[in-house]
């Protein structure tokens, strides 16, 4: 790869910029983006905040859109109701989105994390903005930060904590929605704190970790404690779409001078782009983990650049190909196989959705039963069994043999009646005639109906003699 020729050691790469070299926070002071895309970016977190505040609200059949409640093992997508016996449908999920992540950043970097990243949008879109609004930009920042305690610096303080308080609570709240339902989460509120002990605390516990997040841990989120960074470092290479410098346009560089010079770069080291990170890095210094795709030293240069009436994008995104041998982005092989496991994940994910059923019914013999004989005829099996409606409506059940002559005798009941989410437990006879049982243990498939139509198909073993005369 074609070095930089930045930095002659490049010993930005052995500190993390929010780091000192005594170890201790380096607070970032960025001051406040402007231009054509971080107006996009606001437009789109705008457009991401309602959703994320609304969804909860949002019910199908009085029930929520979403619900991940961990607690109760239950979980409800698009109306759609899962249970733990669909866990693996989750698990592929995950996996896909995974490599979804991998081919991501392969092509474009870490985008996600400065575009659709719910730390990025809450930190740079929500709660600097208060803070900007506050405190003024970048240099007043630093200024009230060195200034010893007055009615001033005390006012500004407690009105930004207060403020980042109150958005840590009403955020906290909205994720709590999306795991007990705005429904149990009023209750919590209008309740007193003795009967509901545990959600008062899970409250309190979400809004401190947002309070600490926003006012002090901020982007070292992004850059110690977030994966994803680090990840990025071992998928990208040179074909990968990033926010880059155009060193070949902006080396040698130079201050800025009415007159045209020779030899030197339309870089003038104005530090705009320095200045303007979230996470404090040199973007000319090329592609680091701590870089979050955010695109504000793009807005920064761009802004320089037409002020000194020269061409934009010195910062841009591109490949380090499109950059250092002027060619266009190509749809690599590691792209193409990303791309084919992708598919391949997504076919079998949407099988398994499409083939999912509303009933989930598991029939298992019963342990350390043998066959019986009820008659010189007929052959039985004990099973148990366990039938979990998985919809919000109430069932009524059927079972009935698909592959053999018999019957199917529920211990206690005609049918199985389920309400709505509820599963059932019990056991069942299954009678065969003696002359269609020639093996030891013999498949057999019993049809589940409901409404005259059937649902599923399960498979069981039936168990009888070797052999019969």
């Amino acid at each position: 790869m074609k070095e930089y020729p930045i930095n002659e050691q490049e010993s930005f790469r052995d500190s993390v910029a929010t780091i000192n070299k005594q170890g201790k926070r380096n607070w970032i002071f960025p001051s406040k983006p402007k231009g054509k895309l971080y107006n996009l970016r606001t437009l789109l977190s705008i457009f991401y905040l309602i959703a994320l505040v609304s969804l909860p609200f949002i019910k199908v059949n009085h029930h929520p859109l979403f619900l991940i409640n961990i607690l109760e093992r239950k979980f409800i997508l698009f109306g759609t109701i899962f249970w733990p016996q669909d866990f693996f449908i989750f698990g592929l999920g995950m996996v896909i989105f995974i490599v979804f992540i991998a081919l991501f950043t392969v092509v474009f970097g870490r985008v996600f994390c400065g575009w659709a990243c719910p730390q990025t949008i809450f930190l740079e879109m929500v709660f600097r903005k208060i803070e900007y609004a506050i405190e003024g930009d970048s240099g007043k920042q630093k200024a009230l930060k060195q200034s010893p305690w007055n009615t001033d610096k005390f006012i500004k303080k407690i009105t930004k904590w207060t403020l980042f308080w109150i958005l840590s609570f009403v955020f906290a709240n909205v994720f709590l929605s999306y795991i007990i339902g705005v429904d149990e989460l009023k209750e919590i509120i209008l309740s007193p704190i003795a009967t509901h002990k545990g959600g008062f605390l899970a409250i309190v516990i979400f809004t401190s970790v947002f309070f600490f997040v926003y006012s002090w841990f901020r982007e070292q989120v992004c850059t110690v404690v977030c994966p994803y960074g680090r990840m990025q470092g071992v998928l990208l290479d040179r074909n990968s779409i990033v926010v880059s410098y155009d060193h070949a346009r902006g080396e040698p560089r130079a201050k800025y001078s009415k007159q045209q010079q020779a030899g030197v770069g339309d870089c003038i080291d104005c530090k705009q782009c320095i200045r303007v990170c979230p996470t404090g890095i040199d973007i000319r210094n090329g592609t680091q983990l701590e870089c979050v795709n955010c695109t504000a030293c793009i807005d920064a240069c761009d802004h320089i650049m037409e002020s000194i009436h020269k061409p934009t994008n010195l910062i841009k995104f591109a490949s380090e190909r499109n950059i250092a041998d002027h060619k266009p982005t190509r749809f690599t092989t590691k792209m193409k196989a990303y791309s084919l496991i992708m598919l391949l994940l997504i076919g079998v994910e949407i099988y398994l959705l499409s083939s999912r059923t509303d009933i989930g019914v598991a029939i298992l013999r019963t342990p350390g039963q043998l066959f019986q004989e009820p008659n010189d005829s007929t052959i039985s099996n004990l099973y148990n069994y366990t039938v979990l409606n998985k919809t919000f409506d109430a069932k009524t059940i059927e079972l009935k043999p698909s592959n053999f002559q018999g019957t199917i005798t529920l211990v206690g009941e005609k049918n199985i009646k389920l309400k709505a989410n509820q599963s059932y437990n019990g056991s069942l006879f299954v009678s065969v005639l003696k002359r269609n049982i020639q093996d030891r243990s013999t498949k057999l498939k019993i049809d589940v109906i409901e409404n005259n139509k059937k649902v599923n198909t399960i498979n069981i073993h039936f168990l009888g003699p070797f052999k019969f005369k």
